[in-house]
């Protein structure tokens, strides 16, 4: 699974296939410098069982 960032670090786009997200990149007249392609983790189960609390370190205020 493949994620398609654009250079202010929104997704723009998720597929399975890297030429896909590229084409999509192209589709939108984003230059290679204007994007990033990241290689997404294809284990939901490895996903799922992240744990996600930032609570951990202590109170941030």
């Amino acid at each position: 699974m493949y994620g398609l960032y654009d250079k202010e670090g929104i997704l723009r786009f998720v597929d399975s296939d890297k030429d896909a997200c590229i084409a999509y990149a192209e589709l939108f007249e984003l230059g290679p410098t204007n994007y990033c392609l990241l290689d997404l983790a294809n284990d939901t189960e490895k996903v799922k069982s992240t744990n996600l609390d930032q609570s951990l370190g202590g109170n941030n205020n």
